[in-house]
């Protein structure tokens, strides 16, 4: 095939689809990219490919892993979900409950399902960048903020403080953070190379982030439906702080996750596997079913489009997941068992980057041919 970006890894040839498309996002101008396909908690697609570095020296390799931004959501999520299993976490609870100081300034009613489904009322961060990578000072700042509406009335995303208010009071049920937890009860049982908080000895395997094209690491995260007459304090997050050193070490659980395709496929497989993989009992079926109970449905007032929220994913028909800023997307299909994750440190335009449900849509194809 002249003038294809060349794939490494393995694929079931009925998702041939799947890798091609990888290659043809390649042949237009991404840097690289990693695609995983899961079917019944086993690879059906591990792909890769292009450059982990912007001037397109170092190769992306198996081991690549890059950040992987709002993903990161479902993984705080699936932490949430394990403690609810256990009966260590209630969902109706409020969140003072489990975190006193978090009752000021009229939050006494907010519900730990309001924290996980963007209905606290407290989706802008409004901090300094620096003080994202402080978790004390950024719980304390979140417990002592009003919300900006009625807990539970209505959804705003919140972008950068869901993690640090899912991830205190997962700190306050278990004495660990959201990363150690995660490592020992997910990850690490599953064998899943994903981390939130990323130690120093696996730095040589990132891929900086990339901005879109005609952008530098100035480049912002912004809101496309957001109201641009209404003002916002939220703080811009910029290429430059993720890819930082501080951002990669810091606990960021909304969007400081790293991790590759296979792993975040890997993950995530527990849900569109009623919560075992590879002999790995994570969560219960009914755990899994929880995630998908709709807590919103409605227009999301920050993102400016209409959302389905279950219990720390977005749901979308029968799937549930969640897409990262610059592209990545996690896709889990209960009914056919399947997970699909692509990363990438390519970035482009939001408005104009449909390649994870494109690649979503060429795993669906393949599976009509595994079904047949």
């Amino acid at each position: 095939m002249a003038g294809m970006a060349d794939i490494h890894g393995s694929y079931d040839e009925l998702f041939a689809a799947v890798p091609r498309l990888l290659s043809g996002l390649l042949d237009d101008g991404d840097a690289g990219g990693a695609v995983a396909v899961f079917v019944d908690g086993a690879a059906v697609v591990d792909v890769w490919g292009g450059f982990a570095d912007a001037a397109r020296v170092r190769p992306w390799e198996r081991d690549t892993i890059v950040s992987v931004f709002s993903v990161t959501k479902t993984m705080t999520a699936l932490c949430a979900l394990v403690l609810i299993d256990r009966g260590e976490l209630d969902p109706d609870a409020p969140v003072a409950r489990y975190w006193p100081e978090f009752a000021a300034a009229g939050k006494e009613n907010v519900l730990v399902r309001h924290l996980l489904s963007h209905t606290a009322g407290l989706p802008d961060w409004e901090g300094p960048v620096e003080e994202l990578y402080d978790w004390t000072a950024a719980t304390a700042r979140l417990a002592g903020q009003a919300p900006q509406w009625e807990p539970g009335t209505a959804a705003g995303y919140h972008s950068l403080t869901q993690g640090f208010l899912v991830g205190e009071v997962v700190r306050r049920i278990t004495g660990r953070t959201v990363g150690g937890f995660f490592a020992a009860e997910v990850a690490g049982p599953l064998g899943a190379d994903f981390h939130v908080g990323l130690g120093a000895e696996h730095d040589r395997r990132v891929a900086l982030t990339v901005p879109p094209p005609g952008a530098d690491e100035d480049y912002t995260a912004s809101a496309p439906g957001r109201d641009a007459t209404a003002p916002s304090t939220a703080t811009a997050l910029r290429v430059r702080d993720g890819n930082s050193l501080a951002w990669r070490r810091a606990q960021i659980p909304a969007a400081g996750g790293f991790g590759n395709a296979r792993s975040v496929a890997l993950v995530q497989s527990l849900l569109a596997c009623g919560g075992t993989v590879g002999g790995v009992r994570v969560l219960s079926p009914e755990g899994c079913a929880r995630a998908r109970e709709v807590q919103f449905e409605g227009v999301d007032r920050i993102l400016g489009m209409p959302c389905r929220y279950g219990l720390g994913y977005g749901l979308f028909g029968n799937a549930l997941g969640w897409g990262g800023w610059g592209g990545a997307l996690v896709w889990v299909d209960p009914e056919e068992r399947l997970a699909m994750a692509y990363v990438t440190n390519q970035m482009r335009e939001p408005a104009a980057d449909n390649r994870g449900i494109e690649l979503v849509m060429a795993a669906q194809d393949g599976l009509k041919g595994l079904r047949a």
